[in-house]
């Protein structure tokens, strides 16, 4: 096992080359499998979730070929429609995806409910929903969702809360259903709108993606296709937050400046001067931060996957900041880790007080989940001393080459051993 050991106090000041969206890259794989042919996945982020993903797939018999790290081959003529590994999906929330691609290629799938990062209950009756609007009949037994057909139809549905999870499912289902679907009060992020554009490349007839609205009409044949993934957004808002926290002075490479707008802006806001070209972001910092409330909302409001790095650049505001997570029940179990740094946080339920302090304290921390390793690491950027950061796993689930990033930006970083005092006791 390894942790990661920082020595804060360092500014980041460079360039850094932001990789391929994890959840763009999360449903274009698993869409791959709805082609008739060979599939080629480019800019994809060398995470462990896609790692995963790319198991997954070869449990069920697509050929997978790795080009080079960033570059996946997807060959599914040869896919079956068959029950994949508990053990891996049990490990990655996207593993749900196949829900939506096996139904919609053999009118039949058998998935068990997936897992990922904790915190809070995630329910998928949403997707159960429109699965079952098109005409699937969708059963829960032993932790296992068993969805079939006859015949997939194109019908109306119209999603009780915005789901990201249930808008790819469905267009995943739909794409080779028999008519028109439209989902009202669709999710709009910017990997929804890539997944379409991915799909619509091997021969999907979908509009109105990235509008609450979206249509698909229903074709009886997908090709292979050669794609590119998005930027990842959550990445380069990571990188961003993490230069302010420091004092620093960075630019972002591989960007597409509109899909952070919700994040530069309050950025501006905590102090940061912010510039915008076609394809980076230089952020420079200002001589204090300043507090700020922010509220996750779905796109294109604040991301929920950026609401802990806020949270941790603002422990270090002047004034009393308010963050409010309107989109998970249980998604500041963080705050503690913090706490132990010097960060002056309470939380009341989805909302969060947090009363800026001077600076914080290195410290013996632990990663949670994936977001909250992300702020830990902002967090021990910008303490005074060492911190160490256990359960990096979580880190590496979303960050490609993050230790080597931050070095590269001047951060006092690195991966070392750690000592599993448990194993050594039982040993003696």
């Amino acid at each position: 096992m390894q942790k990661i050991c920082i020595t804060g106090g360092n500014k980041l000041r460079g360039s850094v080359e932001i990789s391929g969206a994890k959840n763009a890259a999360l449903a274009i794989l698993p869409a791959a499998a709805l082609s008739d042919g060979v599939c080629r996945i480019e800019n994809v982020p060398a995470i462990s979730d896609i790692n995963l993903m790319c198991k997954l797939l070869q449990d069920l018999n697509v050929k997978v070929k790795m080009i080079n790290k960033n570059t996946i081959e997807l060959d599914p003529r040869n896919i079956q429609c068959s029950i994949a590994s508990y053990d891996l999906m049990r490990n990655i929330r996207a593993s749900c995806y196949l829900l939506g691609t096996l139904l919609g290629r053999f009118n039949e799938s058998n998935v068990y409910l997936p897992g990922g990062c904790d915190f809070g209950t995630r329910p998928i009756d949403q997707h159960i929903k429109g699965l079952s609007a098109l005409g699937a009949k969708c059963t829960i037994d032993g932790g296992l969702i068993r969805a079939k057909s006859e015949k997939l139809k194109g019908t109306n549905i119209y999603l009780d809360v915005v789901s990201v999870g249930a808008t790819v499912n469905i267009m995943l289902a739909a794409v080779k259903a028999e008519g028109m679907t439209i989902i009202e009060n669709a999710a709009k992020e910017p990997h929804i709108v890539d997944l379409a554009n991915f799909l619509n490349c091997m021969g999907a007839d979908i509009f109105g993606a990235g509008t609450d609205v979206i249509k698909i009409k229903g074709v009886k044949k997908l090709r292979g296709v050669t794609y590119s993934i998005i930027p990842d957004q959550i990445e380069a808002g990571t990188y961003l937050t993490a230069a302010l926290a420091t004092g620093g002075e960075i630019t972002i490479k591989n960007v597409t400046p509109r899909h952070l707008e919700s994040i530069t802006a309050k950025l501006k806001e905590i102090g940061a001067k912010i510039y915008e070209y076609s394809d980076s972001i230089r952020l420079i910092s200002g001589e204090k931060l300043k507090k700020c409330n922010v509220k996750t909302m779905p796109h294109p409001g604040f991301p929920t996957d950026m609401q802990p790095q806020i949270a941790a650049l603002l422990t270090q505001a002047e004034g009393t900041s308010i963050v409010n997570e309107a989109v998970w029940d249980n998604r500041f179990r963080y705050v503690e880790e913090l706490r132990r740094m010097g960060a002056n946080i309470s939380v009341d339920g989805r909302l969060a007080v947090i009363e800026g302090v001077s600076e914080l304290t290195g410290a013996a921390v632990k990663a949670t989940d994936l977001r909250a390793g992300a702020a830990l690491i902002i967090a021990g950027l910008s303490a005074k001393g060492e911190t160490t950061i256990e359960n990096i796993s979580h880190i590496e689930r979303g960050y490609e080459n993050i230790i080597e990033k931050l070095k590269n930006l001047g951060a006092d970083i690195k991966k070392i051993k750690q000592i599993d005092y448990e194993s050594e006791v039982a040993g003696l």
